[in-house]
């Protein structure tokens, strides 16, 4: 259901002020998401609580979160291209869009993450870590190039990680997994039928699972909060877009508070083979001054 609908489907049971607020959104969205709470509330005949507390009511943390799903709603921009963005934007206009669109999502995601689900799975992974157990990172598409970025940085932590981005191969390697493994699964729809089957094989064998993915997805329904761990990834950007920038972003933020945090645990041990990393790599640049 959409907002709209949502909003349209929760009018009779809202209370007769908050029934105008209502109405005011479903009489012009594109104004309700640009105004001030001062206008809003003239224009509907209510208080500026009364406009508040209709936003909670139809579900929403209050107006700004309220605003942001209804701008998102309303300006889509190019269909498959950048929901920020207009067809005769200038390259300005671009660059101002697309930055402040990533920003507020990175920004939202900072004041939303659930720290305890974070905690559970930097545990996680410390202790395949530790016990020399492997980690695996799933995904397809999009989602494939960010467990990429994953297994790149976990390796240097001198653990078992390896990348995995083919449907056949995620499920062969999720039932060579055991307890003490685990497998990162990423996904922006939630819905890829590979990854799906991959993490209950997983599951099944014993292995920690850890769903970054859409809270409402298919594949975040499994999370039980124990050794199925969901590490939310909500943002407005539609799924089936072609170029997906704000998940992937959020995906990879991800990725690399998951490695600061193991990389803590982990502690001095692992500090002296990365410092040797360093060195190795270092020894490979031939320019003078180069980086």
């Amino acid at each position: 259901m959409s907002l709209i609908d949502r909003i349209r489907a929760s009018l009779p049971a809202l209370p007769p002020a908050e029934q105008r607020v209502a109405k005011l959104v479903l009489a012009d969205p594109r104004s309700f998401a640009s105004l001030p709470v001062v206008e809003l509330a003239e224009r509907a005949h209510v208080s500026k609580p009364t406009v508040v507390r209709f936003c909670r009511s139809v579900g929403y943390d209050g107006l700004a979160d309220f605003k942001l799903k209804l701008a998102g709603t309303v300006n889509e921009g190019v269909p498959f291209v950048h929901r920020a963005v207009d067809e005769d934007d200038k390259p300005h206009d671009i660059v101002v869009k697309v930055i402040d669109n990533a920003v507020s999502a990175l920004l939202r995601y900072r004041n939303e993450a659930a720290d305890h689900a974070f905690d559970l799975a930097i545990e996680a992974l410390t202790r395949a870590c530790r016990q020399k157990g492997r980690i695996e990172f799933y995904g397809v598409g999009n989602s494939g190039i960010v467990a990429q970025d994953a297994q790149h940085k976990f390796f240097r932590l001198g653990v078992t990680a390896t990348a995995i981005s083919d449907g056949h191969v995620q499920v062969m390697s999720a039932t060579m997994l055991g307890p003490g493994d685990c497998a990162v699964v990423f996904s922006n729809s939630g819905r890829s039928r590979d990854l799906l089957d991959a993490e209950d094989i997983a599951h099944r064998k014993g292995a920690t699972t850890i769903l970054i993915t859409a809270s409402a997805s298919p594949l975040a329904h499994v999370a039980n909060g124990h050794n199925r761990l969901l590490l939310a990834a909500d943002h407005p950007e539609d799924h089936d877009r072609y170029s997906p920038m704000v998940s992937r972003l959020l995906h990879l933020t991800i990725v690399d508070i998951l490695t600061t945090g193991v990389a803590l645990r982990l502690g001095p041990d692992m500090r002296g083979p990365l410092q040797e990393i360093k060195r190795n790599l270092r020894a490979r640049r031939y320019l003078p001054g180069a980086r």
